[in-house]
């Protein structure tokens, strides 16, 4: 198994109408997801464009998401904005340093955290119409799209809670990424 260490720059919460999130020195983590969030929960209502009917429940696979400094930074260059793009703006829950390509970890890849918190990566996050509004609007760009264009794998991921937990800035990191075991391999 490959693992990768990285840093937690900053940890974010919310509930705010625009999916902001306030920035915390840590935040809790229990297996419905992090205390105090938006996204906290064991379902979730589908919305259009799921992968399930508008409006029918589903498993949650969004309980926390997290973004890299670096996928801000090249966003942030995409769009040709002068201020940051912040992972307090687009919602993330967790900001990670160090971990390249983070949008790109597969599914299965644990993320551990001193306090015993582990993560699991269910699926990239991919922008959305009404964050690249938002952007748009916090940054003075023409483009409602700019931010979807820029965002394109590079916007994070989500994921479900395997260990309650804390999470704090300043928190190393491990990153294992999943592999298939050999054993689920077939012979060709």
């Amino acid at each position: 198994m490959k693992t990768i260490l990285g840093t937690i720059e900053s940890v974010h919460s919310g509930s705010n109408d625009d999916l902001s999130k306030e920035e915390h020195p840590a935040i809790q983590v229990e297996l419905d997801g992090i205390v105090g969030d938006r996204h906290r929960g064991y379902v979730r209502e589908c919305w259009e464009g799921d992968k399930q009917p508008e409006g029918s429940k589903r498993r949650n696979e969004r309980q926390w998401s997290a973004i890299s400094v670096e996928e801000l930074e090249e966003i942030a260059s995409s769009m040709g904005v002068d201020g940051p793009v912040t992972a307090a703006s687009v919602g993330a829950n967790l900001c990670i340093s160090g971990v390249p390509q983070l949008s790109r970890l597969p599914k299965g890849t644990v993320l551990h955290l001193p306090s015993g918190c582990a993560l699991i990566v269910e699926e990239y996050n991919p922008p959305c119409k009404y964050m690249s509004e938002i952007q748009a609007k916090l940054h003075g760009t023409d483009s409602v799209t700019a931010f979807s264009k820029a965002a394109t794998l590079t916007r994070g991921i989500v994921g479900v809670v395997e260990a309650a937990g804390e999470i704090r800035a300043g928190d190393e990191v491990r990153v294992d990424l999943y592999e298939t075991p050999a054993w689920l391999l077939r012979d060709e």
